[in-house]
C-alpha cells in the first residue's frame, strides 16, 4: 500500500485520493497530488542561502539575524560567523547542521548567507 500524505492545512494522516486531488476528510482541505509529488523532488534539491547561493558541506556562513534557541537563554547573534557547515540528508525543514561557541545546532539556511 502507497503511503498517503498528511494533509499540509492540519497535518492529520487522515487523507485519500479522489481523482487528481488528495482530499482531507477531517478539515475538508483538497490539494492536487502533482503538486505533493513536486514538493517532495524539491525538498531534496540544492540548499541556498538568504541570498540564493548554494551551499555546500565544509562552506563557511553568517548569520544574518539574531536568532534564539527554543528552551534556553541562547542568542545566537546576527553576524557570527560559522565554519565547517554540514548539511544532512533528511534532516526537515532545519537544513544546516553547526557548531558554535554556544553548542551544536540545526538551522535554517534562510537565516545565513555564504561568506
Amino acid at each position: 500500500m502507497s503511503t498517503l500524505p498528511a494533509c499540509p492545512q492540519c497535518t492529520l494522516e487522515n487523507t485519500y485520493p479522489d481523482g487528481d486531488n488528495y482530499i482531507c476528510p477531517d478539515c475538508g482541505f483538497e490539494w492536487p497530488q502533482k503538486a505533493a509529488a513536486e514538493e517532495g523532488e524539491a525538498a531534496s534539491g540544492p540548499v541556498v542561502d538568504a541570498n540564493g547561493n548554494p551551499l555546500a558541506s565544509g562552506d563557511t556562513v553568517i548569520l544574518i539575524k539574531d536568532l534564539k534557541v527554543k528552551g534556553s537563554s541562547i542568542v545566537l547573534k546576527k553576524g557570527t560567523k560559522i565554519k565547517g557547515i554540514r548539511l544532512p540528508e533528511g534532516a526537515g525543514d532545519h537544513e544546516v547542521d553547526c557548531k558554535t561557541d554556544q553548542g551544536a545546532f540545526m538551522l535554517k539556511a534562510e537565516f545565513m548567507k555564504k561568506a
